[in-house]
């Protein structure tokens, strides 16, 4: 069963040590949203700015498929993305 709207926490310690493991888990959170909906990554900011490596890899992905914003920079430095599923 697809979700609609939802959040992934990528912030926890496993992610702040393994770059790649962010990539694979926001490609599986966007499969697991249903079109129409939209799901939002919380990422940690121990591999920078996720514009410099995330957004490459779901645009090569997902191409016209989703729709990518930036939400916000939280206080402890993470970033948030809402990543829409068009189809």
């Amino acid at each position: 069963m697809s979700k609609q709207n939802w959040s992934v926490n990528l912030e926890t310690e496993e992610y702040a040590d393994d770059r790649d493991l962010v990539i694979a888990d926001s490609i599986q959170a966007i499969l697991e949203t249903g079109p129409g909906g939209f799901v939002n990554l919380a990422i940690a900011p121990q591999h920078g700015n996720p514009d410099d490596y995330l957004l490459r890899a779901l645009a090569d992905r997902f191409r016209d498929a989703v729709a990518v914003r930036f939400v916000d920079q939280c206080g402890c430095g993470g970033y948030v993305y809402r990543v829409s599923r068009l189809q």
